[in-house]
């Protein structure tokens, strides 16, 4: 194995083959970053190159930008190259598409855990790519966490990560722009916590229905129409300058939620927000 890269989630993936009986070779800009994994038997790469004569080569850089030149002086040909680097779907997709001109078999993904996770249980790495190749691999990639292949066009492991984190920075600004609210009046968020922590699954129920509206784009309802939810943003925006903190979470919400209903949206279902995002 050949791992280029040796940040804190390329020492961690590394670390992990090392873990599992791997024989790995690493490379790294700064060869000090490397102490630690050779004390535990990985190889240090004097290139590139080097690293690359295993058979299986992840490369896990900061950028797809710093990436390029790494790749272009490894010498990949004839290998499988499982690209780890963080980018978007279409840098993914030319990443492929240079793999492919070079005679190199490529997986994309992309890694929805923290570096102290990698090798657990909980750890989780979305792929996509060649098919063939990530069937063949599939016992290396088990190492590093549960391996989900999302299909052939490499950019979409890509697409479902920045899609997922933008759940999750939704829902960490809304749990941020919360704190200050109810802080205000003096509740710490040890008090505030376990209750947010509730809610936050009762909503999480929702998703399902929410995602059937939107495949029908039936989006008549009985519960609760956009135009209540729109007022009730209105109600938070008001509140939070009344408050004195920042208005930025809720007020973009609150535009969109405007905007679905000027469209003719206030009697339907939040799901037809969709319609104004899209």
């Amino acid at each position: 194995m050949g791992v280029l890269g040796l940040g804190r989630m390329g020492a961690a993936l590394a670390g992990a083959l090392l873990g599992a009986g791997h024989d790995v070779s690493v490379w790294n800009r700064s060869p000090l970053k490397a102490g630690p994994l050779l004390d535990r038997g990985a190889r240090l790469a004097a290139t590139p190159s080097e690293a690359a004569a295993a058979d299986v080569v992840i490369s896990c850089l900061s950028t797809y930008e710093s990436q390029q030149p790494v790749l272009d002086a490894a010498s990949l040909r004839g290998r499988t190259l499982v690209n780890l680097t963080s980018g978007t779907p279409e840098q993914a997709r030319g990443a492929a598409k240079w793999a492919a001109s070079e005679g190199v078999d490529y997986v994309d993904g992309v890694i929805m855990a923290v570096p102290q996770g990698i090798g657990t249980p909980g750890a989780r790495i979305l792929y996509s790519g060649s098919e063939t190749a990530f069937a063949a691999r599939r016992d290396v990639l088990e190492v590093l966490g549960e391996p989900v292949f999302l299909g052939e066009d490499a950019g979409m492991a890509a697409l479902y990560d920045l899609a997922l984190l933008g759940m999750m920075w939704s829902a960490m600004g809304g749990y941020l722009h919360a704190l200050a609210l109810v802080g205000s009046e003096g509740v710490t968020p040890a008090e505030f916590t376990p209750m947010a922590l509730d809610w936050l699954s009762s909503v999480g129920g929702f998703l399902a229905g929410i995602g059937a509206q939107v495949a029908s784009g039936d989006y008549e309802t009985d519960v609760s129409a956009l135009d209540i939810n729109a007022a009730g943003l209105a109600m938070l925006v008001e509140t939070s300058r009344a408050q004195g903190i920042g208005t930025e979470v809720p007020a973009t919400l609150r535009a969109l939620f405007d905007r679905a209903v000027a469209a003719g949206h206030g009697a339907h279902a939040i799901a037809s927000v969709i319609e104004e995002i899209r």
